[in-house]
């Protein structure tokens, strides 16, 4: 087959919207464009979007030839990937910041930045380790430019709702409230949390294909 079933590509669209997660980025977005104008507010959003959509892009072409140069099965990557976005799902249930999106030092750098549109918005607090892992897996479930094709679309569809959340930044983020953001960032982590196990179980069954048969 050269692609999945639509419901899956649903599927990936669904997760690496929760895991890019730009509806947690708005505070920070509002806090540092504070003393910016609303041309300069919409040039970040746009040229955070691009480089979203670049980096996982990217991540869906060059991801199966970088593991294979390594010599790392995408089995093993599977369950190395499913932990990270457990880690990160785990976190936003807390609605508390996690490090593998951005340290506490990168955060105090990033507010001398004076252009904060690719580093630390669009890398790595969108377009962060979980969201590239969980775009490789996905762009190494079938090995055809058609399937190719649609992971890297959804992967654009991704960075366009960034940039809609991003321009929308101010009115969202006075509308939801730091309450209303640590509500949805709860609910999201709760599917990533999902989203990791089934990613976890089935690089498992490959490593340990016994598994499968207890029932």
């Amino acid at each position: 087959m050269e692609m999945l079933h639509w419901a899956d590509y649903v599927k990936f669209f669904v997760a690496l919207v929760v895991i890019v997660n730009p509806i947690s980025a708005l505070p920070l977005f509002v806090s540092m464009t504070a003393n910016n104008s609303q041309a300069e507010k919409m040039q970040i959003a746009r040229v955070a979007s691009i480089s979203v959509a670049v980096v996982l892009s990217l991540a869906a072409v060059l991801g199966q030839p970088i593991l294979a140069l390594f010599g790392i099965t995408i089995a093993s990557f599977k369950v190395g990937g499913a932990i990270l976005i457990m880690l990160m799902a785990i976190s936003m249930m807390h609605a508390a910041p996690t490090r593998q999106r951005q340290t506490p030092e990168e955060a105090m750098e990033a507010q001398n930045k004076d252009n904060i549109a690719v580093v630390p918005l669009a890398i790595p607090l969108l377009a962060g380790p979980g969201a590239i892992s969980t775009t490789i897996v996905y762009a190494t479930e079938r090995i055809s430019l058609l399937h190719l094709g649609l992971i890297v679309f959804c992967c654009l569809l991704v960075a366009g709702s960034a940039w809609l959340m991003l321009r929308l930044a101010t009115p969202v983020s006075h509308w939801l409230g730091e309450t209303g953001v640590n509500i949805a960032t709860r609910l999201m982590g709760l599917l990533l949390a999902a989203v990791a196990v089934e990613i976890f179980t089935s690089g498992l069954l490959v490593l340990l294909p016994g598994l499968g048969l207890a029932e």
